[in-house]
């Protein structure tokens, strides 16, 4: 559906009026290329916190050994700017003598040293590697920002995040990416360093409302041993398939033994079809979400099976030929469905790489007039169904392979509630229950189950909202937007890749940073 409010606020006198009265101009946002699916943009300034030096904070500035950051593209001046300020004599993250958080002798004063980075920086290096994406110390309009803050062992070291961000976050590119990379507060080794490091969490949410032009801002935290376990999630969070997700922590594990894709770097191949050769399943696909899941997950080189009730068949069948796959017409509500689904995978796929737990119904209404029906309806098909097919897949031996991945819809209102949805916000936060409850299972069979939580996805059913509710539902996030069903299923393509194996039991957040929730 086309956003028209969005259309106006871009350009000409539009933009000009919106700009005057301070409403919100969302910027258009930069989704995958098709022709170069696994590109990462360039360049990335790189920084990171070093070891402290007695109670002085050290911060190090990016590798200044590959390129000069006079990449082309978006130069930050695209439509829906925010009045944040552009300019970029002050915003290059130039580290030249007397620039804003440059390069200072760490003599007295608790003054900055900016040296090369941390280990996560080195990882992040070593995961894009393939990718040929460009590390620079400054850039006038970077792709990203990227710093390392694995070594903070107390608050007061937190400062450098504001020495290198402050600066620099004003000259992203239009859709530019800032990432924070810290170690777990579980594996910190004192006081000091857990409240430290738990801060991060603040200061990221924080900044995904403050930075706009479509910039997003995201956390990611390694535990010990899982650098080799990044390749997936950095191609994700600093590319274009993230263009609706900001302000989430996500946490990368060590990949567990069994599974596929413990390399930290794929090759070009690889990369560009992290799915191929693996056997995919999409409930609910005939349509909405599930036909774009559908349909990425195939163009990551997926061999798909859509699935969904057999009054959808010609739908679901018009889908499963333009993906290359195959229909599989199956009521989940229904006793059987479980054992007929388990037969259909083993018997003709000889089991599943990937399942997705997409279909879902609304029936909203008050509670104090909702119908047994409608409460019953909801929990069927968004909750018990996939709690049903999941555990008869677990049980058979054959169902699924090994280094599976399970990948289950969730919704923002899961996390927040909302007024007239008591049946549908109980079935998607049991979801993310179910996720909850099987990721420790699993881990010891090297599959991962996670959940996506979509915010205001623009579909057929929110283009039937009244226009109030449909504008507040857009604006109401830090991009002030809806998201296309396409940011849904490039979230749950990432999931699903055989080098995200370091990362299980999760929720993410597909929402455009929004309002609502945590």
């Amino acid at each position: 559906m086309v956003d028209r409010y969005q259309r106006l606020t871009s350009a000409g006198p539009g933009r000009a009026i919106a700009r005057r009265l301070g409403l919100p101009r969302p910027a258009v946002l930069p989704r995958r290329d098709p022709a170069q699916p696994a590109a990462v943009p360039g360049p990335i300034v790189l920084a990171g916190l070093t070891a402290p030096s007695g109670n002085r904070p050290q911060s190090s500035d990016g590798d200044t050994s590959t390129g000069t950051g006079s990449a082309s593209g978006d130069t930050g001046t695209a439509s829906g700017d925010r009045d944040i300020g552009t300019d970029p004599g002050t915003a290059s993250g130039d580290t030249g003598a007397g620039a804003e958080g440059a390069a200072r002798d760490p003599g007295a004063d608790g003054a900055v040293t900016v040296t090369a980075g941390g280990e996560l920086a080195d990882a992040v290096r070593a995961a894009l590697a393939a990718t040929g994406v460009e590390f620079v110390a400054a850039a006038e309009h970077p792709a990203a920002l990227v710093y390392d803050a694995s070594g903070l062992t107390d608050a007061a070291q937190l400062g450098g995040l504001r020495e290198f961000l402050g600066p620099r976050v004003r000259s992203l590119r239009t859709g530019g990416r800032v990432l924070v990379l810290a170690r777990p507060p579980a594996e910190a080794p004192d006081v000091a360093a857990h409240v430290a490091r738990r801060a991060l969490t603040g200061f990221v949410r924080s900044l995904g409302k403050e930075v706009g032009r479509g910039a997003t801002v995201s956390l990611l935290r390694v535990a010990t041993g899982g650098e080799s376990s990044l390749g997936s999630t950095l191609r994700f969070l600093l590319s274009p398939r993230s263009a609706y997700v900001s302000g989430q922590v996500v946490d990368v594990a060590p990949a567990p033994a069994g599974g596929p894709g413990r390399a930290g770097s794929a090759d070009g191949a690889a990369a560009e079809r992290p799915l191929a050769g693996r056997t995919a399943l999409v409930t609910g696909a005939a349509q909405g979400i599930g036909a774009a899941i559908a349909a990425t997950l195939a163009a990551d080189g997926a061999t798909v099976v859509c699935l969904d009730v057999p009054a959808q068949g010609e739908a679901l069948a018009a889908v499963a030929n333009r993906v290359g796959g195959s229909s599989l017409h199956l009521d989940i509500t229904a006793p059987t469905a479980p054992r007929e689904l388990v037969e259909y995978l083993t018997q003709r796929y000889d089991g599943v790489d990937i399942v997705v737990h997409n279909a879902g119904v609304l029936r909203d209404r008050t509670l104090a007039k909702m119908t047994e029906a409608e409460w019953d309806t909801v929990l069927s098909v968004n909750l018990i169904a996939p709690q049903r097919l999941t555990a008869a897949l677990v049980d058979d031996p054959t169902a699924l392979r090994p280094g599976a991945r399970i990948v289950c819809l969730s919704s923002l209102n899961g996390i927040a509630g909302a007024a007239g949805q008591t049946n549908y916000a109980a079935s998607k936060a049991g979801v993310i229950g179910l996720v909850e409850a099987y990721a420790p299972v699993l881990a010891q069979r090297g599959v991962t189950i996670n959940a996506v939580a979509p915010g205001f996805i623009e579909t057929r059913m929110t283009a039937s909202m009244p226009l109030t509710v449909r504008e507040v539902g857009r604006r109401a996030n830090s991009l002030a937007q809806g998201g296309l069903p396409v940011d849904v299923a490039e979230a749950v393509s990432w999931l699903a890749a055989p080098d995200s194996g370091g990362i299980t039991g999760q929720t993410v957040r597909v929402c455009g940073q929004s309002l609502l929730g945590a």
